[in-house]
Order: C-alpha cells, then structure tokens, then sequence
C-alpha cells in the first residue's frame, strides 16, 4: 500500500470516529431539549396552580433567633431562555420565582442586632439571597463611640426561585433552589433520561414544605 493509500485509510478512519461522536453529541442534545421541554411545561403549569393556592412558606429568620410571621408563597412566575448551540436554537435556562409574604397583612417591619463577625456574615449573606429591602445602621457607645453592633432593619418580604440549567453536551440539568426551606440555596444535578414527573413532583413537593426526595442522590 502506498503512504498516500495509508493516508486515505486514517483519514477514513477519522471520519468515522468524528461521525460517530457528532452522533452521539446529537442525541444527547436531543434528549436533553426533551427534558427541558418536560420541565418548562410542568413548572408552567406549576406555577398557574400555586398562584391559586398561595402555600404556606417555610419558617424564616435572618439570625437563628428572631422568627419572621408566618409566611405564605405568592406571584410565582415561570421563564424560559434561549440561546444559540452551534446551528441550533436550545435552551438557556428555565426559571420559577415567587415571593414570600405574610400570611396575614402585608410585610411588617423587623430588627436584628449583631455583633459577633459569624453572625454578621450569616446575616448580610441572607439579606442578599433573599433580595431584602433593609437598612444598615452602626450602634455606637454614646461615650467612646466604640462600635457595639451592626442593626439591620428589613421587611418581612424576600423573593424565593428555581433555576434549571441544562448542559447540552453531557445531557444533565443543574438545579438552584434558593429560599424553598428558609434562607438557603440547594443545588443539584439530574441526567436528562431521568427527567420525568415523578421527578417534577418531588420538587413541587419541596416547594411546598413537604417531604421531598428531589435533592437526595440519584
């Protein structure tokens, strides 16, 4: 066999490994807009019943010690991005937001002080993931002006949401819930075969403070 024959015979054999994974990387982008397809229509559809039914939300405090009223979730409103793929229109990301507001008259206002840096910490990243409207004022000693606490002022009023991300390529989808359990974020990641109502509801479930399986492993 000439070199220029051996050539042609690896540059074949490339040919087939490419196509084989372009046709791989198809139906994995294919299975993967399915998946988001089931998870846009359900948390439409989600997000019209939870808007009649107003659940009740999680127990919330900004400092481990002064409780919120108790709260209700409302004006949930469902969002779908796209973005380019190569030669294709796909998914960018599919969102759920709501708020939390009192179950009983609109949002109060509410106080905590703190003093210690963990504390501080803890509660400036709360005011931030739940987007509060609040003040922030420094106690001083009225004699040496000495810095005694930090006192933030909020309402009673944070925003809560799901983001779902898909990764084409791999065929999985990245879940952020923030604020579904209280001040808190949990992230998890499901392959997109897996995707299916039974699913969806486990995470219906652990928007309404029930018992939930949705972010135990898979």
């Amino acid at each position: 066999m000439s070199f220029l024959n051996q050539l042609k015979t690896q540059a074949q054999a490339v040919r087939q490994q490419q196509g084989a994974q372009q046709s791989s990387l198809d139906v994995r982008v294919a299975q993967t807009e399915a998946a988001c397809n089931t998870v846009a229509a359900y948390l439409a559809d989600l997000a019209q019943q939870l808007n009649v039914i107003a659940p009740p939300g999680p127990a919330f405090t900004l400092d481990g010690k002064t409780p919120w009223p108790a709260m209700k979730l409302v004006d949930f409103r469902y969002d779908l991005r796209k973005k380019r793929l190569r030669t294709l229109d796909v998914v960018d990301y599919i969102g759920l937001g709501w708020r939390a507001v009192p179950q009983d008259g609109p949002p109060v206002k509410g106080a905590v002080s703190v003093n210690f840096p963990p504390d501080l910490e803890r509660v400036e990243s709360r005011l931030t993931l739940g987007r509060l409207r609040h003040e922030r004022l420094e106690q001083r000693h009225p004699d040496t002006h000495k810095l005694l606490a930090i006192r933030f002022e909020y309402q009673t009023e944070l925003l809560g949401s799901v983001r779902v991300t898909p990764d084409h390529d791999q065929a999985v989808l990245d879940f952020r819930i923030s604020n579904a359990s209280g001040f808190d974020v949990l992230t998890t990641q499901w392959p997109a075969a897996q995707i299916d109502h039974a699913l969806l509801d486990e995470l219906a479930r652990l928007l309404v403070a029930q018992s939930s399986h949705f972010a135990r492993s898979r």
